[in-house]
């Protein structure tokens, strides 16, 4: 099995079950216009995203990491009627980008792009004491894993599910002595999920248009 192997697969689940999407293409074409690094989520699981809102009947969406909104809008598209979406970004440009994806694709109204890096963003929202958040989607800086998932927690209720994206890295996450920071990130952060006895957790390997890599889920349960 090969990369073309995986990208033809992932263009055949792509095209026969999450079909054509004039604004979600739109979005990933701007994105690459203005040279964003092509790391967003893949059309299948950003409808993974989306169904998994759908089932939360999310009402309260954070998500850490916003690029150029593609994972944004779907998953805006899964909230519950009235729902809000917050979302960070750190870098000017790509919050940029991101918001106008997000108006073109019809759900700014459902979202707010907060700029700034993400761990000063998630100490203010903590001080203004929020309603917790149904779904938390962390999906950037992956040496700041373990940071991010504490205030998950902080910002989280029983029955809340986060979801991390990155965790396998090509299979470098097995390395205990690998040099790169970002897979010392995920590791750590794994091992503290591990030791944590308010989350249910699991983490699994994915393969597709975007490489080998894989996801972790938690469910917050007390």
């Amino acid at each position: 099995m090969t990369q073309e192997h995986w990208t033809a697969i992932d263009d055949y689940l792509t095209a026969t079950l999450v079909r054509h999407d004039a604004a979600l293409e739109a979005a990933l074409k701007a994105s690459d216009a203005a040279g964003l690094p092509q790391i967003n989520v893949a059309p299948n699981q950003g409808k993974f995203l989306m169904l998994t809102a759908l089932s939360l009947r999310a009402s309260r969406i954070l998500e850490v990491g916003t690029l150029g909104g593609y994972s944004t809008i779907w998953l805006a598209r899964g909230l519950a009627e009235g729902g809000r979406l917050l979302t960070l970004e750190v870098d000017p440009r790509h919050a940029e980008v991101a918001r106008q994806n997000i108006a073109q694709a019809g759900v700014a109204d459902k979202v707010e792009i907060r700029l700034g890096p993400a761990l000063e963003s998630l100490a203010q929202i903590a001080a203004q004491e929020p309603d917790p958040f149904d779904l938390i989607f962390i999906d950037a800086d992956k040496e700041n894993n373990t940071a991010y998932f504490e205030w998950a927690l902080r910002l989280s209720r029983p029955g809340s599910l986060i979801i991390v994206d990155n965790v396998v890295r090509a299979g470098a996450v097995i390395d205990a002595d690998s040099a790169d920071s970002r897979v010392q990130g995920v590791r750590r952060f794994i091992e503290r999920v591990a030791a944590e006895p308010r989350v249910v957790a699991t983490a699994f390997q994915t393969v597709g248009s975007k490489g080998h890599d894989g996801l972790a889920v938690m469910l917050v349960t007390h």
